[in-house]
């Protein structure tokens, strides 16, 4: 791999035309509530929240970065509104689709695993914005893993709640938000078998030809780092 491969997400499609759409639907429900008789404006008031929202949701994915990943001979780059990580190629054992076990069955996630090989890399590039943004966004995946263990539902509340102090394998310590991720990853390590995971909101592609992707990434780079005499 001598270019850099950058993917576009699936969530950035759309933006402008949703944003576009939601003014003009504005500018109709305002024409709709200052011209309609009383009867009527309930269905304005409906059409004005729902321009409401398509602006704001058009804004958001405008607001995203231009791209998602950026893969390089050297690293795997996330990029997102609230920062980012990059990955040397060597840091990573491990990149599949999860799954999760459900009585004898394994049922594929809509997700791409990545399990590295040592935390600190990941923990000193990524910002604590982000950071914070991964826990949030991992609860449901968490929950659906702790669901089968959990009858009552009581113990979920706990279990969302991570250590703010970690020790990494090379003896570095963290604390707050960083230090709460790597416990988060370790969790989602026993559950799934991956530290990171990649939606497939964020893909340009089908989960199992990004992992063929990311596969022959890596591939790449080790030959070219440790090439065959």
């Amino acid at each position: 791999m001598t270019d850099i491969i950058r993917i576009r997400a699936g969530v950035k499609r759309n933006g402008f035309t949703l944003c576009l759409a939601g003014t003009v639907a504005l500018f109709l429900s305002a024409l709709w509530l200052a011209w309609m008789p009383e009867l009527l404006k309930l269905a304005g008031i409906f059409l004005t929240s729902a321009s409401l929202v398509a602006i704001l949701i058009g804004w958001l994915k405008i607001r995203e970065p231009a791209y998602s990943f950026e893969l390089t001979p050297e690293k795997f780059r996330y990029l997102h509104r609230f920062g980012g990580y990059s990955l040397d190629w060597s840091n990573i054992q491990r990149v599949d689709i999860p799954r999760l076990h459900t009585g004898l069955s394994h049922e594929p996630l809509e997700l791409v695993g990545i399990r590295l090989k040592r935390y600190d890399p990941l923990l000193e590039s990524i910002s604590p914005r982000l950071a914070s943004n991964i826990l949030m966004q991992q609860r449901p995946l968490l929950l659906q893993a702790q669901r089968q263990n959990c009858v009552g539902g009581g113990c979920y509340s706990d279990s969302l709640i991570e250590n703010d102090h970690f020790r990494s394998a090379d003896g570095k310590e963290y604390r707050g938000m960083l230090a709460m991720l790597a416990n988060r990853m370790g969790r989602m390590r026993e559950a799934f078998g991956y530290d990171l995971y990649l939606y497939s909101s964020e893909l340009d592609r089908t989960e199992q030809d990004f992992v063929a992707l990311l596969k022959a990434c890596q591939q790449q780079a080790l030959q070219k780092s440790n090439p065959v005499d």
